[in-house]
């Protein structure tokens, strides 16, 4: 277990402890010698963190202390830079371009220690298929999903046909090859999904749709029986 892991471990155990730990029985839970247990105590004081207790009375993380809202575990932060990287390869532009920022955000606020995870990183996606090719700006559809906007869009299905709706948009699936819109089409008065790069044209109409979109996820779950397209 890596230095950084084992602070962070050390002040999740002191946090959910109802007594004073002692060394012995924090470097018993870490698997580490008393030794290094007394030496990461240390760094944590060093770093203001405020623990207190000494050796062969115990310790305790006063209460109220949170962590860092980055003090991210190892295997969090390759989850944050794995997560980030698929999106940056498949999300539309404005997408693709916040999760760089987010990837040298992280960078950037990380302990150094752990800054080879996010510039080097040893777990990238990788994809066999061929992205989708889209006319519509995929931006404009998920803020449309965010303020719970009706949205006319001109749809061409897998035969070619053209059709005008008015669809209720609940997410995006971000499948391997495609793209996918959940809604409640008005015209057909149910449930549909619509592949993102058969969408010529999406329009917000600035109506509100009604419903909550937890009610509607609710009720999409209810019927995914439905075929996607």
């Amino acid at each position: 277990m890596r230095r950084t892991e084992r602070l962070f471990r050390i002040i999740q155990t002191l946090r959910g402890a109802r007594r004073a730990m002692t060394g012995r029985e924090l470097a018993d839970e870490l698997e580490v010698s008393l030794r290094t247990l007394y030496r990461d105590i240390a760094e944590l004081m060093a770093q203001r963190v405020p623990v207190r207790g000494e050796a062969g009375t115990g310790y305790v993380l006063d209460k109220g202390y949170d962590l860092p809202p980055l003090m991210l575990t190892p295997d969090e932060l390759e989850a944050a830079v794995l997560g980030a990287s698929w999106v940056a390869a498949r999300g539309d532009a404005q997408l693709a371009q916040g999760a760089r920022d987010l990837i040298a955000k992280l960078t950037a606020v990380v302990p150094a220690a752990l800054r080879p995870i996010v510039l080097d990183a040893g777990l990238k996606p990788v994809s066999m298929t061929c992205q989708p090719v889209e006319t519509i700006d995929l931006a404009e559809l998920r803020h449309a999903i965010r303020d719970r906007q009706k949205v006319a869009i001109t749809y061409v299905d897998a035969q070619g046909v053209r059709s005008e709706r008015i669809i209720w948009p609940i997410f995006i699936a971000y499948m391997d090859a495609v793209r996918i819109v959940a809604a409640w089409c008005e015209t057909r008065q149910d449930y549909r999904h619509f592949r993102t790069d058969r969408l010529q044209r999406i329009a917000p109409t600035g109506s509100a749709y009604p419903a909550s979109r937890r009610d509607m996820l609710r009720d999409w779950k209810a019927c995914r029986a439905i075929p996607l397209p």
